[in-house]
């Protein structure tokens, strides 16, 4: 536990399931006022129920300009502004790279990178006398994988984001990226069959998927004062997945 988190004021996107409801989680744990922003309504009617410790929930979409600023509008006005922001909000298709359409394309880089630019200016003008902004990068944005092409794009471009604005807003502010490899979140199970899921298993050193909760643990270390001097950085979390050849 961190106790200068406590009464911190967090706003977290894509913070209804997954590794965002475990970071909503770990967050009202360690006394922070959280935000969850979502653009699914019903994920988030099920998050007041499971999190009632979360202070506001707000839907919507981070790829949205008008719905970002609006949110940010409703974060002051219900908890005066925001200091530490987890911008985790992704989506994935997976589709080999002839058949990805345009669309899909720029769907995909709209809502994994252009949401993370719309969040962090926005959270970055409330951070006037400090803050951190933590982004949810991948180690498929570390390195190829088939099947992905869009989503490794996006992601890939959210870690050289976090380190530029790094650069910018130092010291003020500290930005990193984290990147999870495989983590056993409800957009996982839906995209692998069971047969999947284990075969990828065998490949991480660790024999296992990340549980959401290990990935929300980091972000409350990087949000901590125990991570002051921590900028700049990506941060994998795989089980040892981008170590080396196995």
């Amino acid at each position: 536990m961190y106790p200068d988190l406590a009464g911190k004021r967090v706003a977290i996107t894509g913070g209804a399931s997954g590794i965002g409801f475990a970071t909503a989680s770990r967050f009202v744990q360690e006394g922070s006022r959280v935000a969850l922003i979502d653009r699914d309504g019903a994920a988030l009617e099920r998050a007041d129920l499971e999190l009632p410790g979360a202070e506001l929930l707000l839907e919507a979409d981070v790829s949205a300009p008008e719905a970002v600023q609006s949110a940010f509008r409703e974060i002051d006005a219900r908890l005066g502004g925001v200091d530490i922001l987890v911008s985790n909000a992704g989506i994935s298709v997976r589709s080999g790279f002839s058949d990805i359409t345009f669309e899909q394309w720029s769907k995909v880089l709209g809502v994994n990178l252009g949401g993370m630019f719309l969040c962090a200016r926005e959270a970055s003008k409330r951070m006037s006398t400090g803050g951190v902004i933590l982004m949810t990068a991948s180690t498929n944005g570390m390195e190829g994988h088939p099947f992905y092409a869009d989503y490794n794009a996006s992601k890939a471009g959210v870690i050289l984001l976090a380190k530029t604005m790094a650069l910018e807003f130092a010291p003020l502010i500290r930005v990193n990226s984290v990147s999870p490899g495989y983590v056993l979140t409800p957009m996982q199970r839906a995209e692998y069959t069971p047969e999947m899921l284990e075969k990828v298993n065998a490949r991480i050193p660790f024999r296992r998927h990340a549980d959401p909760s290990e990935v929300a643990a980091l972000f409350a270390f990087l949000a901590s004062d125990q991570a002051s001097y921590i900028t700049g950085a990506n941060i994998p979390i795989d089980g040892g997945e981008t170590a080396g050849l196995q």
